[in-house]
Parts: structure tokens; C-alpha cells; sequence
């Protein structure tokens, strides 16, 4: 795998993003390269101060740009004026063939237009969706678009249950995977008119294993394996699970502390383990499903933790084969309205 790492974008940039790409030195082997994307006396003071061994420091390559994406910038106007922006050259590293993986905890909205730009969309695909898998009590459920595309078409939904579909049995390894509508009800009445539309587009394509329409509270019951929506809305929910998850566990301990203070020492080692199971930096960042090659988005409080993470999960993007899943079932679907 060659994976190219914007180390300028993110709230803790650039000491959070190279930190996460040197603990990741263990996960590579054989022909491996990270390229380090950003300002050049930052990356090589960086490495010279790290203790990686030499046989893990060919590893790494420096590629030194001039320009950052701030992330409050307007997204596709600092694309268009920072050409030599640490997401620019990321994603043209990916573009050129000298990379297949580009990751940045950076501004979303300028990854997804510089990948949209630079790397371009796969054959038949009409906008891409950030995919993010959420883990439950029953196992992953992936949910799709969460922030690429805030007012969709009802034909981007249908292909993003086919790419979320396709994403998640090449890398959770589900078959025929359920995939639900996110909706304010299961009955066909409700929802938007570009829901409803969205839903019959669905229920027509026999490469979906459509189950209908489901609410926000069936994410975790158990029903479905993929859940589609727009971006506007995907986004909000996946922040508000973050919030009441790290809500939750604060409460649990406060409890805890307040009626039993002596259970705290015997309780921490089950949360620690039930909150690394639902700890967003574990699985390093979100794909942005759609685009040619694989971009990984990070999200923008990433540490160390999440950014080596993001690797690892780039490796296994690359392993699975999931655009060439993505491209085929694309390919097999019944034409729709792009």
C-alpha cells in the first residue's frame, strides 16, 4: 500500500497526523509507503527527532508543499486557489498513480472536492458519500452519505446503498447485506418527496437487499447492515451518537463514583473495553465511497490514535478490492436519473 497523508490538516496538526503515521510503522512491510504530504522542515525536523529505526524509515517519503487548506475555507474556492495545498497534492498523488490511498483529518469539504477534482469519480458514479461503520450490539451497521453531499438526487441514494453495499461485504465481510432508507417512519407515506423517490429506486434494483424505510432508532436494533440518507442528515446523527456515547460513559462513571466510589477500580477495565469498541478513533476515519482510488477522511479532533488507524484501515480499503466491487455492481444496476 502507498498512502499519502495530508500532515497539515486537523485541529492537532501537524505533531497529532505525524505521530500517527510513525506509530504506524509496524503495520508496514515489503513496498509500504507513507507519503508525508506538507511543509517540508516540519516533516524532515519530525522524522530526525523520531526513533524509528532505519529499515522503518524508508518508509517514508517526504512530499513538501507551500500552501494549507484552513478549515473554515470556502471549499472549492481554496482548492481552486491553493493548488500546491497539502489536500491538493494529496489527492493528485492518488490521481498520478503514485498513491492509492489519501487520508486527511482536514477540512471535509475540500477533501471531497479536491477528490472529486483530482482523483475523479469511478465509471458510473454520480457523486460520491462518505461512509462511516457504526458499531453495535449486534454488529457494524454502515451508514451512507455523512457529509459529502447535502442535497442529493434520489439516484445518488440508490447508488450509495449500492457502494455501501459493496463496502460493506468486501470489508465487514456481510453477505447480502440489509439496507434500509433513513425516513421519520417505515410506512411508504412518509418521508421528503426525494426520499420517496429514492425509496422506489431502491426497491426496483434487485442488487439492493432493500428492507424499507427505518427510523434513527433501528441504527441499532439489529435490522439493517446499511443505512442510506443524505449527507445533511447523516452527519448530525453521526455526531449525535458521538456526543451521547462520550455523554454516556460520563454519566456511568459519575454514578458509579457518587452511590458506589469502591466499584470504580472493578468497572474500568469493561468500560475501557465497551469504549473502545464505540471510541470513533479506532476506526481511524470515514471512506469517501465514489471516487477513483481510496480517500480516507479523518475527523478533524483526530490524534495519533485515529491517524494510525486510518492506515491501517487504508491497507485493508486497498486489500479488499472495494472499487472494483463498487464499479461492477455499478455497472449491473438498472439506469436511473443522474
Amino acid at each position: 500500500m502507498r498512502a499519502a497523508v495530508d500532515v497539515m490538516g486537523g485541529d492537532k496538526a501537524p505533531t497529532a497526523i505525524l505521530k500517527g503515521c510513525f506509530q504506524a510503522a509496524p503495520l508496514l512491510e515489503g513496498g509500504d509507503i507513507i507519503y508525508l504530504v506538507g511543509d517540508e522542515k516540519i516533516i524532515n525536523d519530525a522524522l530526525t527527532q523520531s526513533e524509528l529505526p532505519p529499515d522503518q524509515k524508508q518508509h517514508y517519503q517526504v512530499v513538501a508543499t507551500t500552501q494549507v487548506v484552513e478549515m473554515d475555507d470556502s471549499p472549492v474556492e481554496a482548492i481552486r486557489n491553493k493548488p500546491d495545498s497539502s489536500i491538493s497534492v494529496m489527492c493528485k498523488l492518488v490521481a498520478k498513480g503514485d498513491a492509492e490511498v489519501a487520508i486527511s483529518a482536514g477540512n471535509t469539504g475540500a477533501c471531497v472536492a479536491a477528490a472529486q477534482l483530482r482523483m475523479r469519480t469511478l465509471p458510473g458514479v454520480s457523486r460520491p458519500g462518505i461512509a462511516v461503520v457504526l458499531p453495535t450490539f449486534h454488529g457494524p451497521v454502515t451508514i451512507c452519505d455523512v457529509g459529502a453531499n447535502i442535497a442529493p438526487q434520489p439516484r445518488h441514494l440508490q447508488q450509495y446503498a449500492i457502494m455501501a453495499g459493496a463496502y460493506c461485504h468486501a470489508v465487514c465481510g456481510i453477505d447480502n447485506p440489509r439496507v434500509g432508507l433513513l425516513s421519520i417512519g417505515e410506512e411508504d407515506a412518509k418521508g421528503t418527496t426525494m426520499v420517496k423517490e429514492a425509496r422506489q429506486l431502491m426497491r426496483d434494483e434487485p442488487l439492493i437487499n432493500f428492507v424499507g424505510n427505518v427510523e434513527g432508532r433501528d441504527l441499532f436494533k439489529g435490522t439493517v447492515d446499511v443505512v442510506v440518507c443524505d449527507g445533511f442528515v447523516g452527519n448530525i446523527v453521526l455526531k449525535f451518537i458521538e456526543g451521547m456515547s462520550e455523554g454516556l460513559f460520563q454519566t456511568i462513571l459519575a454514578e458509579l463514583q457518587e452511590i458506589s466510589p469502591e466499584l470504580i477500580d472493578q468497572f474500568k477495565p469493561v468500560m475501557k473495553k465497551i469504549y473502545a469498541k464505540h471510541d470513533w478513533q479506532e476506526y481511524g476515519g470515514a471512506p469517501l465511497l465514489g471516487v477513483g482510488g481510496y480517500c480516507i477522511i479523518c475527523h478533524g479532533k483526530s490524534e495519533a490514535r485515529a491517524i494510525m488507524n486510518a492506515i491501517r484501515v487504508g491497507k485493508q480499503l486497498v486489500n479488499s478490492e472495494v472499487n472494483p466491487k463498487i464499479v461492477h455492481w455499478i455497472e449491473q444496476s438498472i439506469p436511473g436519473e443522474q
